[in-house]
């Protein structure tokens, strides 16, 4: 396991010190229509060692907004990740390319209650350049299943049907397979007045699996990254406020380059075991 850390240059200073512009790179404006939602920002990661916790969430809380589902601890996120046998994924990723994207299937909350009809999203999240990219459906998850599992299309009754048809094309292109699982505990924290578009997260117990990989499936996991570390990431949509640069800075927090997905697959030597067996599921 290992972290690729941004030691904080000059030349980097403008990642998170001034406003943050879009290349024009970036790709095509993403459309939101009904049940498919998409979200274009940008995205910067930290490791917080557990003994200044408790000092950051009192500085988070004081200029931010609890978000509605963070109450009581925070909530479960847990997300099964689809890659190639060869990780390609996994590769860009490492590899820094420019254009890189990703194909999971997340779910919100406990994992002990998900059955087929439980709401999961199947999203799509790709690096343009620095500019995060992320684009969703909720479906049951069923259906979930049906479509990147079986590789068969389904009727979402919306206007979300072309987005179906490329995670589909993915899938079916690409020979995706459920590779690994992630999940947290998060506290998340959302911007308020001129600072709505900001969300700040503190993702707590990281662990991972590379067997088991359906949801609602009880299984050993392992912790891909040290307990006694969390994850606080910013995402913002224009800037990242100088108070907050200055939060960081205090706390000597050093920025991270670092993928959950990337640390599960790391976890298990680049080598794991969902990648050599041929999921049960899609045998016809």
């Amino acid at each position: 396991m290992f972290f690729r850390r941004r030691q904080p240059a000059t030349d980097q200073l403008p990642e998170t010190a001034r406003p943050l512009e879009q290349s024009a790179e970036a790709g095509h404006a993403l459309r939101a229509p009904s049940r498919l939602h998409a979200f274009n920002r940008y995205e910067i990661k930290y490791l917080v060692p557990r003994e200044i916790l408790d000092d950051l969430r009192d500085e988070l809380r004081h200029r931010l907004d609890l978000d509605t589902y963070a109450a009581a601890g925070g909530y479960g996120v847990w997300s099964v990740y689809y890659d190639t046998t060869r990780l390609r994924f996994y590769w860009e990723k490492i590899e820094g390319l420019r254009f890189r994207r990703k194909l999971r299937i997340r779910h919100y909350g406990d994992l002990c209650v998900v059955d087929d009809e439980t709401p999961v999203f199947v999203e799509i999240k790709q690096r343009v350049n620095r500019v995060t990219q992320k684009r969703r459906v909720q479906l049951p998850y069923r259906q979930a299943r049906e479509l990147c599992d079986h590789r068969q299309m389904i009727d979402c009754g919306g206007s979300g049907r072309g987005f179906l048809e490329e995670v589909l094309g993915l899938v079916a292109g690409l020979d995706l397979r459920p590779i690994a699982m992630t999940g947290y505990r998060r506290e998340a924290f959302t911007g308020r007045d001129a600072e709505v578009g900001l969300r700040v997260t503190l993702d707590h117990r990281v662990v991972g699996r590379d067997r088991d990989l359906q949801l609602g499936v009880a299984a050993e996991n392992r912790f891909i990254v040290p307990p006694r570390l969390a994850v606080l990431e910013v995402k913002a949509n224009e800037r990242v406020p100088y108070w907050l640069t200055d939060l960081t800075a205090r706390h000597n927090l050093a920025v991270v380059r670092m993928s959950k997905y990337c640390q599960s697959v790391e976890a298990f030597g680049r080598a794991p075991r969902s990648a050599s067996h041929v999921p049960v599921e899609t045998e016809h």
